[in-house]
């Protein structure tokens, strides 16, 4: 007989004879009657065993417990009304069986598969086969299958051709460390896992491919997060002859295809920031648009104020900067040194507040500010009766970033968020260029292949901080979705951008010289866009870890507890690859001694 789905089972079954092959959910024995349920991956039914007709039943199933497996067989038969249960999908009816076996026995469980989790993630990543037992679980990653393929189907239905790129590769470094893999054949070499397909997928448009596409795997050797794997999953995509707005269209209507799957229905097309804007009106280059609070610069109604602290940030090139907290005026001075200490934690000082009460501006510190200056602070930043403003002053990019900070942190804490609401953005013209004090040199804000704004390329040598980039992000609910840029599909401007990064011609060559060959042999211009598939699952299952989206992910520290990974190797597959292993006794080992790579 055919197996049957546990949530298959309904009214139109009964009298029918069906075969259940299931994990054992619950039990419960009356003794005139055994009740248990099972479950599948496509829900629950109950069965029913009658030890009184049906003995040799009742023995087969006498010592089974929570998540043993069972095949089973037997009638279904409708409940009486005052046994149906409504919170069971399948709860009008019942299996009373007449033949059981038992398929797999189960130790006892070191946390419930059901209802609330009662164990550490450390305890569930260490037995993640039984934590993808739980619903919330199956559920995402179903949602994550079903994702993927909407993704597929739309960028075949657009002419996209998916194609798989390397992942044994050569160390093109793109701001993070490489994974390297040690060769057997050629020792004294390594390969690298790819930090992201960029190189490949360029190159297949100077080989005339047009439009690409890939659900690639890529592997970053940094510190982690709640956001971040070592190795993640993108949806990889590159165009030839493209506007920023193709490539614009080309996402919001992928956005516009897969989040209502979730019941998110983007409006587009979406909203453009440029990254100065994002960071002057917000704070951050990932602003969260659900709510207002948006940044006010008082920079010009202060910079002369009798008020030291205010006059000197001026006076030293840096500005005056608030943000209005609306209905806060009361808020605990507990409240305040909270927000404050969010502050400080990105550069700044502090805080000063000013409080509008009963129509009267409250400043933090009497007497220094007149009432006309409280007045034109209070009308540029909006404030309403009962409303309690936080000013910063510093230099600009600390202002931004500490009041970008408090923004979000108030506005979750007063509750200022709807629920229901979602807001998309793109965010454009990044730097090109970032200064990096710990090398003391210029590094690629994105990475080396994007195209400077043309308005701006005359000053790459000269001034290159100052160097807009055609680089873009694609942003929800102030979580970054993805990123990309047009790319330089010049060969000789592409030198200029490695010399702006110290990358001198002979380097170049060595690390870069494929790319910069295929740049010679007619190019077209190109460019693209990564998406991070973990984060876009996430945020439609709303998941706080991209970690309940991967099947089986690793921990903070980059370790997979089920499998034991990374692990040690014999000294036998160690010296067919060339390798031995010296002590570093790294004290982070937490114990073990650390081992460095010798070639």
């Amino acid at each position: 007989m055919k197996r049957r789905g546990t949530g298959t089972i309904a009214v139109e079954d009964v009298g029918s004879r069906v075969r259940l092959q299931a994990w054992v959910r619950r039990r419960r024995d009356l003794g005139g009657l055994i009740f248990l349920q099972l479950r599948d991956n496509s829900g629950v039914v109950q069965v029913v065993v009658r030890p009184d007709e049906q003995p040799e039943v009742a023995e087969s199933l006498d010592a089974v417990r929570l998540e043993w497996v069972v095949d089973v067989e037997g009638v279904v038969e409708r409940r009486s009304p005052e046994n149906i249960n409504p919170e069971m999908e399948t709860g009008e009816v019942e299996v009373i069986l007449d033949r059981a076996e038992v398929l797999s026995r189960s130790d006892p469980l070191p946390f419930a598969v059901e209802g609330e989790v009662d164990a550490t993630e450390e305890t569930r990543l260490r037995y993640r086969f039984l934590d993808l037992r739980r619903s919330e679980l199956q559920s995402n990653l179903r949602l994550r299958h079903r994702v993927t393929m909407e993704i597929l189907k739309h960028f075949d239905e657009r002419g996209f051709v998916n194609v798989e790129t390397p992942i044994l590769t050569r160390s093109t470094p793109e701001g993070a460390r490489d994974y390297l893999v040690p060769s057997r054949v050629h020792h004294g070499s390594l390969y690298a896992l790819p930090q992201s397909p960029q190189l490949f997928k360029q190159i297949l448009m100077v080989a005339g491919l047009d439009r690409y596409v890939q659900i690639a795997r890529c592997f970053r050797d940094e510190d982690l997060r709640a956001d971040r794997q070592p190795e993640f999953t993108q949806v990889d995509v590159e165009i030839s002859f493209p506007t920023e707005d193709d490539i614009f269209e080309l996402i919001e209507s992928l956005f516009a295809r897969i989040f209502p799957i979730v019941g998110i229905d983007p409006e587009v097309p979406f909203p453009r920031l440029t990254h100065e804007e994002a960071i002057r009106r917000f704070g951050t280059d990932r602003p969260d648009l659900r709510f207002e609070m948006e940044i006010g610069d008082l920079t010009d109604l202060l910079a002369e104020s009798d008020f030291r602290a205010f006059r000197k940030a001026a006076e030293d090139g840096g500005v005056i900067r608030g943000i209005n907290l609306p209905s806060a005026a009361k808020s605990s001075r507990r409240q305040i040194d909270e927000w404050a200490q969010v502050a400080r934690a990105h550069g700044a000082a502090g805080v000063l507040t000013l409080k509008r009460i009963e129509g009267e501006l409250e400043f933090q510190v009497k007497g220094v500010l007149s009432r006309e200056e409280l007045r034109t602070v209070a009308d540029r930043l909006h404030m309403a009766d009962g409303d309690l403003a936080l000013l910063v002053a510093g230099p600009g990019g600390v202002a931004s970033a500490a009041l970008g900070s408090v923004r979000l942190k108030a506005a979750h804490q007063l509750d200022l968020i709807p629920a229901d609401r979602h807001a998309f953005v793109w965010v454009t013209e990044f730097p090109l260029l970032e200064w990096d004090e710990g090398s003391q040199r210029w590094s690629a804000c994105h990475h080396p292949f994007t195209t400077p704004d043309p308005r701006d390329l005359d000053r790459l040598e000269t001034d290159p901080g100052s160097v807009r980039a055609r680089a873009y992000d694609v942003v929800m609910n102030g979580i970054e979705l993805g990123g990309g840029s047009i790319r330089i599909h010049d060969a000789d401007l592409q030198q200029r951008a490695f010399a702006a990064l110290g990358i001198g011609a002979e380097e170049a060559r060595s690390r870069f010289g494929f790319l910069l060959d295929a740049l010679r042999f007619g190019a077209p211009p190109h460019g693209g866009v990564a998406l991070g598939l973990d984060r876009i699952v996430m945020v439609m299952a709303g998941a706080s870890s991209i970690r309940d989206v991967i099947a089986f992910p690793k921990t903070t520290s980059a370790t997979c507890l089920m499998t034991a990974a990374p692990s040690p190797v014999d000294e036998a597959q160690l010296s067919e690859l060339g390798i031995a292993l010296t002590d570093t006794g790294h004290p982070e080992d937490e114990g073990e001694v650390g081992k460095d790579l010798e070639s």
